[in-house]
């Protein structure tokens, strides 16, 4: 089983990536970018700790477990220690290395903890600094480069008495462990020259490894060669009597006294890569760059299996998608001049409830790189289409990818035409109310094109461009007049409509061109009022109607103006938005590169609230997907490091009560959430009560969803039982009848 998230924030993320690992007698820890896992080696019972257990989101460097102590020490690329407390579960964040003003703020990743007398050594890129386990409090710090100067330290070992510490360029220094001014850069000595990678201290020696992969054991103060492994060296450390050592295709297990045992050769496998190893429990536990955490044992070393917790191929999910069920995700991106390379070759992932996380390879997705866009058919969800940067347009037919459009079979134009498979940049999706699925194609002649319902395409021109191959082109939305309305990089926001004489108009920059604070556009929305939301690389515009484009010649958007602290202020002032999403209740979700995300209300007047990840579970403040499932009116997040979800109240209303649906249900004991009801008519009235007619819940919907704490009129949380849910819609004359049963 897999135990984690709160009843409000759901975490989606990647375990593929490790960073580092360590164990206890029973447990196994991993630890990938921005979240760690747990696995009982005995019960395969696996828990997960992320930003929505209080973790920071910051890249991960370290773990360690503490067995003494029964905490769990997390290290940071930004010297950020965070201490878990494994017998009560809280966490402690101790920011001591993060606040050192004289060190620079790229020179406090943490490199390496060793435990040692009650105290944690942790090599850093600026020294060593001393921990108390017992206080969770910072002691010394040892800066000990030349004349007291900062020097990155790899790794840290404690024999007989003796910590040694490997300085990068500077050799092995050492000095006693018990002597109490290991703060004078003085007490330390030079113990061996050379370029060391790693110190690791045996039950009985001290092993040294250089850069060039060779193994060494300390006799007195002379390294003495052993072997030469194929690699450098990754990784080394001890544990269960056994001394082991990771390169990136090849994890060496030697025995205490240093004779290797055996190895595990992966260079036959270009696609898997090694970062780290422990042996626990007579099994080999490997980290990997790409599959998370595998295993194999000493007599079956080509045999892998995956004990990593399920999640998305990658933390940077450029796109998602959801459907009734779940969700669509994508990895490939553009930088923000839409420049797609270096070019990405990675798969497509798709999240189920009940199935979890599945991916198709690149290697079935017949060569499409760089997809950073999903939308599916409106009346069939199972068909699902992909935007390629690079490519085309990918099709899914009921999950597997079934036609590549570029430009020998369709209306799609190659930035390069003597490369008609290739530098198709297709980015923007949008279906009209015909279901014709709607394209934009980047510097290209043509930048907007359709693919019709009955699969013929056609490309058409913008009149209101000059050189229409020069410009990229970003989000697009359809309007109820199925006008199409295109962001671009340089040109302003286009409207199109092909059934009105291909009329084209555009708002740019400047009071008389569209009153826009910038000609680079991101983001677009159509809101329940028809009024068009744009979001630029400067700020946050408003067109009062979309009706406007077919009644004008020329179009302008206003700026919204809130009183803040009694100060007239323009909302979202500067801000480079990434994306905007209406909910069911017309309210607005609006993603930035650097600010998080706001949530504000219909007319943008009241901020609900501005999630970042300073204050709430977001594992990064740049944004570059926001989605919210029109069922469930979860609201998922994809940001530079991770996606997180919100589950909120406001979904779409429906024009009947014949999809409605009560979830979680059964509501089991360790259920802390709400009772959603959802399927939902706008102002439909839900009432619930229990088994003998009593009322315990009203509520008058706003959209399709309403939200029961499962607490009775007086705040108390109600016996276990079954719940009659009583619906009708706001005119009386459509009803439903749903249950829910509660157990305590």
């Amino acid at each position: 089983m897999i135990s984690q998230q709160n009843s409000v924030w759901k975490g989606y993320f990647s375990y593929n990536s490790i960073k580092d690992i360590s164990q206890s007698t029973t447990t196994f820890y991993g630890a990938a970018e921005n979240a760690y896992f747990k696995r009982n080696v005995a019960t395969n019972e696996i828990s997960t700790t992320s930003t929505i257990e209080g973790l920071s989101g910051q890249t991960i460097t370290q773990i360690y477990y503490s067995e003494a102590y029964k905490k769990t020490i997390i290290g940071h690329v930004d010297g950020l220690l965070v201490v878990v407390n494994e017998k009560d579960g809280s966490m402690l964040n101790v920011v001591d290395i993060v606040n050192k003003p004289s060190v620079p703020p790229n020179m406090k990743k943490v490199n390496h903890i060793n435990e040692y007398n009650g105290k944690l050594y942790i090599a850093t890129d600026f020294g060593i600094c001393v921990f108390d386990l017992a206080t969770s409090e910072f002691g010394d710090t040892y800066f000990i480069g030349s004349n007291g100067s900062n020097i990155q330290i790899l790794q840290t070992a404690v024999s007989n008495n003796t910590i040694y510490a490997v300085a990068n360029g500077y050799g092995l220094l050492s000095a006693s462990v018990n002597n109490p001014n290991l703060v004078d850069y003085n007490q330390w000595t030079m113990t061996a020259s050379g370029n060391w990678a790693s110190v690791t201290t045996t039950a009985t020696d001290v092993a040294l490894i250089n850069l060039s992969g060779q193994l060494y054991k300390l006799v007195g103060n002379s390294p003495v060669y052993l072997t030469a492994l194929n690699q450098m060296s990754l990784d080394a450390r001890f544990s269960e009597s056994n001394y082991v050592v990771t390169t990136q295709n090849y994890v060496y297990v030697f025995d205490s006294q240093l004779n290797e045992i055996f190895r595990i050769n992966n260079s036959a496998d270009s696609t898997t890569h090694f970062t780290c190893a422990t042996v626990l429990s007579d099994k080999v536990y490997i980290g990997t760059q790409e599959r998370g955490v595998i295993t194999t044992t000493q007599t079956n070393t080509t045999a892998f299996q995956n004990i990593s917790p399920n999640g998305p191929d990658r933390n940077r999910i450029f796109a998602v998608k959801s459907f009734s069920n779940g969700v669509w995700a994508v990895y490939g991106d553009h930088t923000i001049y839409y420049n797609p390379h270096p070019l990405d070759a990675l798969s497509v992932s798709r999240f189920e409830e009940k199935v979890g996380w599945v991916s198709t390879p690149y290697s079935s997705l017949f060569g499409a790189k760089s997809i950073v866009r999903i939308e599916t058919h409106p009346n069939d969800e199972k068909k699902v289409f992909f935007s390629s940067y690079h490519s085309g347009l990918l099709k899914f037919d009921n999950n597997l990818p079934s036609t590549l459009y570029d430009a020998t079979n369709s209306s799609l134009q190659a930035y390069l035409p003597l490369q008609p498979t290739e530098n198709i940049r297709v980015n923007g999706l949008g279906f009209d109310k015909s279901n014709n699925l709607w394209v934009t194609n980047s510097l290209a002649t043509n930048p907007i094109n359709v693919l019709r319902s009955n699969g013929q395409w056609q490309g058409y021109s913008l009149s209101v461009l000059q050189n229409p191959a020069v410009v990229s082109y970003g989000r697009i939305a359809v309007d109820k007049n199925n006008t199409k309305w295109i962001c671009s990089n340089s040109a302003g926001i286009i409207g199109f409509n092909e059934n009105y004489n291909n009329r084209c108009l555009r708002m740019t920059e400047g009071s008389d061109s569209g009153n826009l604070p910038t000609s680079d556009v991101r983001a677009v929305a159509v809101d329940n009022k028809n009024k068009l939301w744009i979001g630029t690389a400067y700020g946050l515009r408003v067109l009062s109607s979309v009706d406007s484009f077919l009644t004008q010649d020329k179009l302008t958007a206003n700026s919204i103006i809130i009183l803040e602290d009694g100060l007239a202020q323009e909302l979202l002032y500067n801000q480079f938005i990434t994306d905007i999403v209406v909910d069911g209740a017309n309210n607005k979700w609006i993603g930035t590169a650097g600010a998080g995300v706001f949530y504000i209300s219909d007319d943008g007047q009241k901020t609900f609230n501005i999630f970042t990840k300073e204050n709430s579970p977001l594992p990064n403040n740049t944004i570059n997907d926001i989605e919210i499932n029109k069922v469930t009116g979860e609201v998922f997040i994809a940001t530079e490091s991770g996606m997180v979800s919100f589950r909120g109240s406001a979904t779409s209303g429906t024009d009947d009560l014949e999809n409605v649906v009560v979830f979680p249900n059964p509501v089991r004991p360790e259920f802390g959430g709400n009772v959603a009801v959802s399927g939902l008519m706008d102002k439909a009235n839900v009432k619930i009560t229990d088994i003998e007619g009593n009322l315990v819940f009203e509520a008058i919907s706003e959209g399709g969803t309403v939200l029961w704490d499962t607490r009775n009129f007086r705040g108390s949380k109600v016996a276990s039982g079954v719940y009659m849910v009583l619906i009708s819609a706001e005119s009386g004359e459509k009803t439903k009848v749903k249950k829910v049963m509660i157990v305590r």
